[in-house]
């Protein structure tokens, strides 16, 4: 992998040792006098306006938003950028409607994992359950594969040293304070990002006025943002779909709608969130395609950093690792906490012992832990990880919350569209390479389908897993 070498190994170690460590004893402080289980799940119901927005947008915008939109926007083009924007922020305007509904019909729930048992029973409770985690732990080992290799790009430090590093120092604070802790760090951490990306942008503006700019984009790269382009139209529709379904089944989100002190805390907090996320998202997009412009053999998942650290200026460099380490940690904390959540509230419906679901989760987590530090130390690529975690969640969000605005939805509907969907995403997803998939490529050869087909398996992967359930809906 390209390196920058801008910082020496022993500083960056440092600097990610000391983030680390000031978040754990924030994360100790704020919790020590918030014990308890139901401060652990749902932060006793207590929080308020400025705090519930800060901890949705810490949450929502992880380690991700440093490469995704950026990667996705270096061959999805303009509507990449605007699906990626739209899809993160969808969700948190759409809960402003679900969130009434869960609050008002299951005042006592604590996660949609549990509300899912409620409206349905166990056939489905227990697969929602299952891709709820498996995804998040996708999720996590995404998150810390992503600081990872971007502190190697930066400095050369080894991925599993950053990958053991944060998820240590996650562990400690999250498996101890719970979702308390979680919104604490949060206002933080949403004031570091917010503070960071200015600096970072204003540089950006600074020092390449006359390349952050559509004119110069359509210079040099003018099919991305050509309306002849179809990945503009494919990509865009994918993004969308893919992060907004992800976002909808994040048990992080729905632990913080039941955190919320009452309904007109909640609204205010998700539409706040809302404002502030489209346009975040939508910078760092844009800049991938301004980076692409510029390099037409840029790494995707650098994009950003290939023109923010272009200069190779170490300030820079000491504010990004501020900012990653931060971004990580905050989604990492809620990745945890709400993975604990669903085993202390849920995972006891299924095992139905007198055990304690409190120590069993934090031995699950750290279990867990070891899977992603040993994934993470791999480098994957991320977006790819990040696709594949969206995957499971698209196949069953149409149904489940579908089901909520229709009392005649069954269960036997809603697990059999939910497969269908997964079947359907699965068979058309593509290969790492994005040049075949388990149906096209594999079990019948490429040269069977059309062109368009073959070219397009990553958007027909998510359509399919998102619209097959529906069809399914309609078979008794």
């Amino acid at each position: 992998m390209e390196r920058l070498n801008i910082l020496d190994q022993s500083l960056s170690i440092t600097l990610i040792l000391l983030i680390s460590i000031s978040f754990i004893l924030i994360g100790f402080f704020c919790s020590k006098k918030y014990r308890g289980l139901n401060n652990y799940l749902v932060a006793n119901r207590s929080v308020g306006t400025f705090s519930l927005t800060c901890s949705f947008v810490a949450s929502a915008l992880g380690t991700w938003i440093l490469f995704g939109p950026a990667s996705a926007a270096t061959w999805g083009g303009i509507g990449a950028v605007i699906g990626y924007s739209l899809g993160a922020a969808f969700p948190l305007f759409a809960i402003i409607f679900i969130g009434k509904i869960f609050r008002n019909s299951y005042p006592n729930a604590k996660s949609l994992i549990e509300v899912v048992r409620l409206r349905f029973g166990n056939k489905v409770f227990k697969l929602i359950l299952f891709l709820s985690i498996f995804y998040m732990t996708i999720f996590l080992i995404a998150e810390v594969t992503a600081v990872s290799i971007l502190i190697k790009y930066i400095s050369g430090v080894e991925l599993w040293i950053t990958a053991l590093i944060v998820i240590i120092s996650s562990l400690l604070y999250t498996l101890y304070g719970g979702l308390r802790a979680s919104i604490f760090t949060d206002n933080i951490q949403f004031i570091f990002l917010i503070l960071l990306l200015i600096i970072s942008f204003s540089f950006l503006f600074s020092f390449n006025e006359n390349e952050f700019s559509f004119e110069f984009i359509n210079k040099n790269k003018p099919n991305l943002l050509s309306k002849n382009y179809i990945p503009n139209f494919t990509a865009g529709l994918t993004f969308f779909i893919a992060v907004a379904a992800t976002n909808l089944f994040h048990q992080g989100n729905w632990q913080r709608v039941y955190a919320a002190k009452n309904n007109e805390i909640l609204n205010k907090s998700l539409i706040f969130s809302f404002l502030i996320i489209i346009p975040i998202v939508f910078m760092m997009g844009f800049a991938g395609l301004v980076s692409i412009s510029e390099n037409s053999n840029v790494i995707p998942d650098l994009a950003f950093f290939s023109i923010l650290l272009k200069g190779e200026i170490l300030t820079l460099s000491i504010l990004i690792i501020f900012l990653a380490i931060s971004l990580t940690i905050s989604s990492v904390d809620t990745l945890i906490n709400a993975i604990s959540s669903l085993i202390i509230v849920d995972v006891k419906k299924i095992l139905r012992s007198n055990r304690d679901y409190f120590k069993l989760s934090k031995q699950i987590i750290v279990a867990l832990s070891f899977v992603v530090f040993y994934v993470a130390s791999k480098g994957f690529s991320i977006l790819y990880l990040f696709l594949l975690a969206d995957l499971f969640c698209c196949a069953a969000v149409l149904s489940i919350f579908y089901s909520f605005y229709s009392k005649s939805f069954s269960e036997k509907t809603a697990y059999i569209s939910i497969i269908v969907g997964l079947i359907g995403g699965i068979l058309l997803f593509p290969s790492p390479d994005f040049s075949k998939s388990l149906l096209i490529g594999i079990l019948l050869p490429a040269s069977y389908f059309p062109e368009f087909l073959t070219q397009s398996l990553l958007f027909l992967s998510f359509i399919a897993a998102t619209l097959l359930p529906v069809l399914a809906w309609k078979v008794k």
